[in-house]
């Protein structure tokens, strides 16, 4: 098994402080910028950053869905790590300014991925469908954050 990586990145016109808190707030904030690929969506504990267990479905494909049950850690200032405790999936997310009045999300996805030629293909082609995916969560946090 191999490990399967996506990475997205926005430059997002609000300051990182703004941004991070807007992404740690799984109460309200983040329910608002998830697209259709979620669902299911529930905070069982905590709500805002480090100590938050945050549930969803994510339906990468038509055929694929995984139910997620994220454990939210807070390892150094401006970074959210969601470890999945139904699988290897880990989301990080990582806020640093750039420039006055913007900041850089940065937000990296990591699994163990099939063996084989499932694996070929999950290695080919996940990445660039998270990847859209979270495309959309950022356009939804720079309106949000913009407002």
């Amino acid at each position: 098994m191999a490990q399967v990586e996506a990475t997205t990145e926005r430059i997002v016109a609000a300051d990182a402080e703004k941004v991070f808190d807007a992404l740690a707030d799984y109460t309200g904030t983040r329910a608002k910028l998830l697209p259709e690929h979620f669902s299911e969506y529930e905070v069982r504990e905590g709500g805002d950053g480090e100590g938050t267990l945050v549930h969803w479905k994510l339906q990468a494909t038509s055929k694929r869905v995984r139910d997620c049950l994220l454990e939210v850690t807070e390892p150094t200032d401006g970074e959210l790590v969601e470890k999945d405790r139904n699988s290897s999936m880990v989301t990080t997310w990582r806020v640093t300014p750039a420039g006055e009045g913007k900041s850089r999300v940065v937000v990296t996805t990591t699994w163990q991925g099939a063996g084989g030629i499932g694996g070929f293909f999950e290695k080919t082609f996940a990445p660039k469908g998270l990847g859209r995916i979270y495309d959309a969560v950022l356009d939804k946090l720079a309106a949000e954050v913009a407002k």
